[in-house]
């Protein structure tokens, strides 16, 4: 057992779910260190006297994850390896009072806003003066930022609202700061995120103002790309399409999650957009933006989803040939207006469909991608593991998207981007060799 002393504690943040989560572990971090503190962000090494998990309580598997880990770290301070476990983000947010009696021994729980309360927890001050500072824990080259907290979105399945409450905006100037103070880091990349990156500025400007917003931050000197992720499509600022297709740092790239292809889904899943609406929404999109790639996710398995609603979501994914799709199966969250409703699709029917929507977007993406043979991308290097330099086009998203492979031979310096010319492809991978 490790014996207590005057040293100073270190501390390891694991991060748990989402890109939003991965923010706030950095936000804490950065703290964290303007404090002086000895914090390290998922630490290999089991070296750490404290531990702060950031949860995850989107859906059941993520659930499941979150107390897994909590169960892991428990066991360790029980076994004198950790001395503190603290554990914070969406699941302690949403089911604090339950966790606090099942698991007693945790030694704190904080919900998604109590930052300034875990830090003094944790002996550190709330720094006013690192607003806008960022240490991050993804390669430098590339970062994600949150431009609004919460949701106002009454969707019937989320609970996002519950753990994450109202939509509050971050002020543009701020946003601004932060990025240049990145860029002057080597940042590149910036992956705009929010549950809803669409009502940006409703709450501080009275107006949806993400255009105003991606113009200020596309004028930023040595910003390279600027990345959207997570679109409402009822309501769509169509005033962002003209900025995206006019900044050649905006990358051609929308990640808008439309959940379902069937009006009375839709209508039941309270999304404010019918099929119809969605259609003409895309057609505008790719018509403004040309060579725009498109990232959708669905939901398989909601409460009252027949085989003709299935049918219909599967014709629409047929016909709109998403470059980018991912598929949920439904989870049954308590407190949401889905809750009130049967469960009534069972776990082997919701595998089933959302392995054939799979299947059918593996056959588009392969086509897709095969198409860009012999074409030449720009192309920003990741990492380099198993014997390639692997890298993204700007249709990519870090960690969910495709990736581009370079043969170890090529050398090309991770952080910098590359022209590739595409060789090969496969349903998700593309092959390239580096043009001198």
């Amino acid at each position: 057992m490790k014996t207590k002393g005057n040293r100073k504690s270190k501390i390891n943040i694991v991060t748990l779910g989402c890109s939003k989560n991965l923010v706030d572990s950095e936000m804490l971090y950065t703290q964290l260190r303007g404090n002086g503190m000895d914090v390290s962000h998922e630490s290999p090494e089991d070296d750490s006297q404290i531990v702060v998990i950031n949860t995850c309580g989107f859906i059941d598997n993520a659930k499941q994850e979150s107390i897994d880990t909590i169960l892991r770290y428990v066991d360790a301070k029980e076994s004198g390896i950790v001395e503190k476990v603290y554990v914070t983000g969406c699941l302690s947010h949403r089911y604090k009072d339950e966790l606090e009696v099942e698991i007693p021994q945790v030694d704190s729980w904080f919900g998604t806003n109590e930052l300034p309360r875990l830090l003094k927890t944790l002996k550190a001050d709330y720094k006013h003066e690192l607003i806008g500072e960022r240490l991050l824990t993804t390669p430098s080259h590339y970062a994600y930022m949150k431009i609004a907290e919460g949701c106002d979105r009454p969707c019937s399945f989320c609970a996002i609202p519950l753990m994450r409450g109202s939509h509050v905006s971050r002020p543009m100037d701020e946003l601004v700061l932060s990025a240049k103070n990145m860029v002057a880091k080597g940042t590149k990349e910036l992956i705009l995120i929010a549950q809803d990156l669409t009502y940006y500025g409703l709450d501080l400007y009275k107006k949806r103002n993400l255009s105003e917003l991606l113009a200020r931050l596309s004028d930023v000197e040595g910003l390279d790309w600027i990345r959207l992720q997570y679109a409402y499509p009822a309501g769509f600022p169509m005033d962002i399409l003209e900025v995206m297709a006019e900044r050649t740092n905006i990358c051609k790239y929308l990640d808008m999650p439309l959940q379902h292809g069937s009006s009375e889904m839709l209508k039941k899943m309270r999304r404010g957009i019918d099929r119809p609406k969605t259609e003409k929404l895309l057609e505008t999109i790719r018509e403004k933006v040309p060579g725009i790639h498109l990232r959708t996710t669905l939901i398989v398995g909601h409460p009252g989803e027949t085989e003709d609603m299935f049918e219909e979501m599967y014709r629409f994914v047929e016909s709109q040939k998403f470059d980018r799709l991912g598929v949920f199966q439904y989870s049954h969250e308590e407190q949401t207006h889905s809750y009130s409703f049967v469960d009534d699709v069972p776990a082997e029917v919701k595998q089933e469909r959302a392995d054939i929507i799979m299947e059918l977007q593996q056959g588009i993406s392969e086509e897709r991608n095969k198409a860009k043979v012999g074409q030449v991308f720009k192309v920003l290097v990741d990492k380099k593991e198993s014997g390639h330099f692997v890298g993204r086009t700007e249709f990519d998203s870090p960690e969910v998207d495709n990736e581009v492979l370079i043969p170890a031979e090529h050398y090309v310096r991770i952080g910098d981007f590359t022209q590739v010319r595409i060789d090969s492809a496969t349903e998700f991978d593309l092959y390239g060799t580096p043009i001198v």
